[in-house]
């Protein structure tokens, strides 16, 4: 882990809105990690299309969450992800 977060920022969920705010990250090379803490049952959108969306949030602030929204290819190959993965 140490290796792969070498030069690299960890930017907590539940401060990525403050950070975006304030600072220009697309000058940064940052991460985040999340927890999906609640999904919503598939959707299709007006084309017909299916999407997910996941609830994400770092257990530090649980009133902080972040929407994340699965479509095509992606949504095809994890909305069967469990709710509590990393």
């Amino acid at each position: 882990m140490d290796r792969k977060m070498a030069n690299r920022k960890l930017i907590r969920l539940s401060q990525l809105k403050n950070k975006l705010a304030t600072e220009n990250l697309e000058e940064i090379d940052w991460v985040t990690f999340g927890v999906i803490v609640k999904k919503v049952t598939p959707q299709s959108a007006n084309n017909g299309r299916t999407f997910s969306i996941w609830r994400l949030n770092d257990l530090w602030d649980l009133n902080e969450c972040v929407s994340l929204f699965l479509f095509g290819e992606v949504h095809k190959e994890h909305w069967k992800t469990d709710q509590g993965t990393v």
